[in-house]
């Protein structure tokens, strides 16, 4: 179940709703669009993150913000229906909270690609919102442990569900901005030292981010 905290951008992105819908140009006819459409955003990725060691009981995580560009394709099977692909690749440092407040425990990249299935609502003339779901496979690169009290660590690939809510206003047939929330409910495991200490970590990210869309 999705708890309060999860739920506030999501009701801040349907808040947008009837701020467009009631008015906006009419969509340009100057051509027809393909099936293909392609989103440039820049990407906030908010980790709400926190773990569970095994062998130290009240240890956890705190896991860093990244900013980064994201790309993604959509084909659209029907003028509601889409298929989304997210490409994306962000850093993050993490740190120890609890039982192991201030250990620094180290780096890693995240390669997140992740497919949604999305409805599209086209009652509202330029503003079109839509919502997804769909799944994500996380792969973590270059984990660079920070030494000391943590001489090595490995977060292991793993799937995830993924939510999506966000909306596309559209100047002409073909040219527009967008605004898009995603949830990712990312739990991989998590090994410490050569497998000395084992557990999980949640990171669980919101991703959100605005930009420009093209559609063919």
């Amino acid at each position: 179940m999705i708890g309060p905290a999860m739920k506030r951008p999501f009701a801040a992105a349907v808040a947008v709703i009837p701020l467009f819908s009631g008015g906006g140009a009419a969509l340009a006819e100057d051509g027809e669009t393909g099936p293909w459409m392609f989103r440039l955003r820049g990407l906030a990725v908010i980790p709400d993150a926190s773990a569970d060691i095994n062998q130290i009981p009240g240890a956890s995580v705190d896991i860093s913000n990244s900013a980064v560009p994201e790309l993604d394709i959509s084909y659209f099977f029907t003028e509601n229906i889409s298929a989304e692909l997210i490409l994306a690749v962000t850093q993050h440092t993490i740190t120890g909270t609890g039982a192991i407040a201030g250990v620094d425990v180290g780096r890693a990249w995240l390669l997140p690609p992740t497919l949604l299935a999305q409805y599209h609502f086209k009652d509202f003339g330029a503003f079109q919102p839509y919502v997804g779901a769909g799944v994500n496979y996380t792969v973590f690169f270059d984990q660079d442990a920070a030494g000391g009290t943590i001489t090595q660590f490995d977060l292991q690939d793993t799937f995830a569900p993924a939510l999506q809510i966000g909306f596309d206003y559209f100047f002409d047939t073909h040219w527009g901005v967008n605004f898009d929330v995603k949830k990712i409910f990312l739990r991989p495991d998590i090994t410490l030292n050569n497998s000395t200490l084992t557990g999980d970590v949640d990171i669980d990210p919101w991703l959100i981010g605005a930009g420009i869309v093209f559609r063919l």
